[in-house]
């Protein structure tokens, strides 16, 4: 009883010195919050977690949406033990251990182990082929975590095993509910005598881009700088303290009208409005990316085939982006925007687009010519695949008259050029 006394004591004081994020962790299903398409009764990854029957399975979402604590609770639900590695920094042998010490524990009392495995998107191949054996033979539930595109970052013999539940960006309302609790718990803010004000609530939960780590992270530094300065309210003074960055007031609803004025001032071709608009939402502390992912959009939306070199400027302002971070990567975004919005407009892609969608909607299934089809397999002649095909390079400039479009679909034009394509 007196080692576990002291267990407990220990645990306590980890807990205490843990940031405000670990400490308000949800240790049950009901105080996650957001995640309707997880959590809602009778979606799949509820009713796995309440029947204690989990798989394994890949988690895929942007950071701060609560990826470890659903696997926390996964282990929870089911009585199993909770093994953690971070793909950072764990190796071969390291899951080799842990999937020994699971089949161990398996053996001796029947107990499953979930093994969550952090950022398993940068594990090499062979690292995730370590982990089959024991997914397979059900040694291990694993859990992996992700930030990146599983289809490309994880191994097919991987994604085959495993079950992808995807949480998405939370939004401001579900930011807010973990702030007031957080302002309430007495493993929060609850134990000293700060109150945050409405304003302050709703400029950190629109700033934090539905990132619930930074929104915590920041509260908790806001307290500390209110605390210190003697006050008894957080106002948007010390959230902007604790952000480093100052917070033009602007709501929800202005938020979605000022980034369609800057998309419209580029698409009119008016440079003055595109770098105001811009830098609004840039002093407004806008997610930088969200506001690249627009203009690399509106290149092929509005520009297209006009100006190729837009797309092209476009992604390069998001990699410099990353590469650097605000602020000197506002240079490169106003450099983007000036350029699109001066660049020629043709809309002839998002026709063309429409018109293909269109044609598929209404040609399901359409079958590939003869001629067009694969011969790089044994047997595909004999089904008369690539026969009367004519090779372009064969022909004057590159080019030959043939039908490349299924049959149904042999004379349709989906594509009219516009007055600026090039």
């Amino acid at each position: 009883m007196q080692d576990d006394f002291f267990a407990e004591a220990r645990a306590e004081r980890r807990a205490s010195a843990a940031p405000l994020p670990a400490r308000m962790r949800p240790a049950q299903l009901d105080e996650v919050v957001g995640h309707k398409n997880l959590l809602s009764p009778g979606a799949a990854f509820r009713t796995m977690i309440e029947q204690g029957r989990p798989v394994s399975m890949i988690i895929w979402g942007p950071p701060g949406t609560g990826k470890t604590t659903l696997a926390r609770l996964v282990a929870q639900t089911s009585e199993a033990e909770f093994e953690q590695l971070s793909a950072t920094s764990a190796s071969v042998k390291d899951v080799r251990e842990i999937l020994a010490q699971a089949l161990g524990r398996l053996e001796e009392d029947s107990r499953r182990t979930v093994l969550f495995l952090d950022e398993i998107h940068r594990f090499n191949k062979a690292q995730q082929d370590a982990l089959l054996p024991g997914v397979d033979n059900g040694t291990i539930i694993l859990v992996g975590a992700t930030t990146e595109n599983p289809f490309f970052e994880v191994n097919s013999p991987l994604m085959s095993r495993c079950t992808l539940f995807r949480t998405e960006r939370l939004s401001a309302e579900d930011v807010s509910i973990l702030m007031e609790r957080a302002m309430r718990d007495t493993r929060g803010v609850g134990s000293s005598n700060l109150v945050i004000d409405s304003e302050a609530t709703m400029a950190l939960a629109e700033r934090c881009g539905g990132d619930a780590r930074v929104a915590l992270n920041a509260l908790e530094t806001a307290a500390i700088v209110a605390e210190g300065r003697g006050q008894t309210v957080i106002t948007i003074d010390d959230i902007e303290e604790a952000l480093q960055r100052r917070i033009i007031r602007y709501d929800e609803d202005q938020h979605y009208d000022i980034i369609s004025a800057f998309i419209k001032s580029m698409r009119g071709s008016d440079v003055d409005a595109t770098m105001y608009w811009l830098h609004t939402m840039l002093d407004a502390g806008e997610d930088p990316a969200f506001i690249a992912r627009r203009m690399i959009i509106l290149a092929s939306e509005d520009v297209g085939l006009a100006d190729h070199t837009s797309l092209l400027l476009a992604t390069a302002a998001f990699d410099a982006l990353q590469y650097v971070g605000l602020p000197e990567a506002a240079f490169a975004l106003s450099h983007a925007a000036m350029h699109l919005a001066k660049a020629k407009k043709s809309n002839s892609v998002t026709i063309a687009m429409a018109a293909a969608k269109q044609a598929v909607q209404r040609n399901p299934g359409a079958t590939v010519p003869s001629h067009l089809r694969d011969t790089h397999y044994r047997g595909a002649q004999k089904l008369g695949h690539g026969k009367d095909y004519k090779y372009p390079h064969d022909y004057e400039d590159n080019w030959v008259d043939q039908q490349h479009l299924p049959e149904t679909l042999k004379d349709k034009t989906l594509y009219t050029p516009g007055k600026n394509d090039k």
